[in-house]
C-alpha cells in the first residue's frame, strides 16, 4: 500500500519515507499519536454532561450543539438546562430517552452523587477515579491531551516560521547582518524566561493566547542557529551563486533554492520542539503560572497527585499520560532523524540497486577481454 501512496514521490523521498516505514517502532507510534490527536478532537463525542441526541414528546434534539432553556422539557427556570438533574432526566424519559456519549461526565462537571469523599476511588462510573474537586480524570484527560498538542503544534508552527525567517536571513547575507543577529539571539535567549512569565501572571489573568504569545518570544531561539547553519552551508554551492549571477532577488534564491535543502534538518527538529513544548507546558501548570485554573491540564492532574498522595490513580494516571504521549514523539522524531541521515539514504539507495549475478559478471568480463574490432 504505501509503495502505491508514494509512487509519484521523487527518489530521495520514496528512500526517506521506506527509511521510516522500515523503523516500525516510529511507524507504529506515528499511527497511535495520530489515532489518539483524531479521538482526542472529538472528546465533546466521547467526554459530555450533554446527551448526544435525544427525543421528546416526538421532537428530535441535539442538546450537544444547541442550548435548549429547562422549560422546553417541561422544566420551571429559562437556564440552561441541566441534563443531569434527576427531575429533568425524569420528565425527558417520561416522554421520550436521551443518547449519552460513552463519559457522561465534561472535564470541568462535579459529580456530586460520590459514594465517598473526593478524589474517589475508580469504579463503573469513573472508570480512572476523580480528582479533589470531583471531577472526572478519565474526562480531564482526554481534554488535555488535545489541549497540550493543540498548544504543541501552534506553538511549533509559530517557532518554525520565526526560526526559518531570522535564522534564514542571518545564514545567508552573513557578515554584519550575522554578526549582530547572532548576538542580539544571545542577548535575547539569556533572558528569564519562567521569572518573567511569574511576574506577568502576577499581574494579568493567564489564559491559553497569552501564554502561546509569551512562549513563542523565546521557543523559536533553538532553531536558529539549526536554519542558519545550513543557509551558511548552502549559499556557497554552485547552484547558489549561479542564481545570483543571472540577478535572481534575493528572497527568491532564498525561498526556492536554499531553503528546501535547509528543512531537511530543521524537519528533524520538530518532533523535539514539539515534545518541548507540551512539558514546557505542563511545567508551568503544574507550578501554577500557566492556564486558568479549572483548565484540563496534565500538568495541574500532576499537581493534584502531589498534593493527595493518599489518592495514588491520580499521580499514576499523570504519569501513564506524558509518558505515552512523549514517548510517542520521541520515536517519531527517531525515525525523522533517521528518514533524513544522508548515511541512511545513500545505504537505500545501494540497497535499491540489484547486485549483478555470476552470469553477468563473467559476460562483462568477457566482454572488456574482446577485442575493438570485434566488439
Amino acid at each position: 500500500m504505501l509503495s502505491r501512496l508514494v509512487s509519484g514521490f521523487s527518489p530521495i523521498t520514496r528512500r526517506r519515507l521506506k527509511i521510516f516505514h522500515d523503523n516500525r517502532r516510529a511507524w507504529w507510534s506515528l499511527w497511535v499519536f495520530l489515532v489518539l490527536f483524531v479521538l482526542s478532537l472529538g472528546a465533546e463525542l466521547i467526554a459530555n454532561d450533554k446527551p448526544l441526541v435525544m427525543r421528546y414528546q416526538g421532537q428530535w434534539y441535539a442538546p450537544l450543539f444547541i442550548d435548549y432553556p429547562e422549560t422546553t422539557f417541561g422544566g420551571f427556570l429559562p437556564t440552561s438546562t441541566d441534563y443531569r438533574d434527576p427531575y429533568v432526566r425524569e420528565e425527558i424519559e417520561a416522554e421520550g430517552w436521551m443518547l449519552w456519549p460513552l463519559i457522561p461526565y465534561d472535564y470541568q462537571t462535579l459529580d456530586m452523587s460520590l459514594d465517598s469523599p473526593a478524589p474517589s476511588a475508580p469504579d463503573p462510573h469513573h472508570w480512572l477515579g476523580t480528582d479533589d474537586q470531583g471531577r472526572d480524570v478519565l474526562a480531564r484527560v482526554i481534554y488535555g491531551f488535545r489541549l497540550s498538542v493543540v498548544f504543541a503544534l501552534v506553538l511549533t508552527i509559530g517557532s518554525l516560521m520565526l526560526g526559518v525567517l531570522f535564522g534564514g536571513v542571518q545564514g545567508y547575507f552573513g557578515g554584519k547582518t550575522d554578526l549582530i543577529g547572532q548576538r542580539l539571539s544571545e542577548i535575547w535567549s539569556g533572558l528569564p524566561v519562567l521569572f518573567l512569565l511569574i511576574i506577568l501572571a502576577s499581574l494579568v489573568q493567564p489564559n491559553l493566547w497569552w501564554l502561546l504569545g509569551i512562549m513563542l518570544l523565546f521557543s523559536w531561539l533553538g532553531l536558529v542557529d539549526v536554519v542558519r547553519a545550513e543557509f551558511l552551508r548552502a549559499r556557497n554551492l554552485e547552484y547558489v551563486r549561479a542564481a545570483k549571477a543571472l540577478g535572481l532577488p534575493s528572497r527568491l534564491i532564498m525561498w526556492r533554492h536554499v531553503l528546501p535543502n535547509a528543512m531537511v534538518a530543521t524537519l528533524t527538529f520538530i518532533p523535539f520542539l514539539f515534545t518541548g513544548a507540551i512539558t514546557t507546558l505542563t511545567a508551568l501548570d503544574f507550578l501554577g503560572f500557566g492556564l486558568p485554573p479549572g483548565s484540563p491540564s496534565l500538568g495541574e492532574l500532576v499537581a493534584q497527585g502531589k498534593n493527595n498522595l493518599q489518592a495514588p490513580w491520580l499521580g499514576i494516571t499523570a504519569f501513564i499520560s506524558l509518558s505515552l504521549m512523549l514517548s510517542l514523539l520521541v520515536f517519531i522524531g527517531e525515525g525523522l532523524r533517521d528518514a533524513f541521515d544522508p548515511r541512511h539514504i545513500h545505504a537505500a539507495a545501494r540497497e535499491s540497486v540489484p547486485e549483478p549475478t555470476a552470469i553477468q559478471v563473467t559476460t562483462q568480463a568477457d566482454e572488456t577481454r574482446k577485442p575493438d574490432h570485434v566488439r
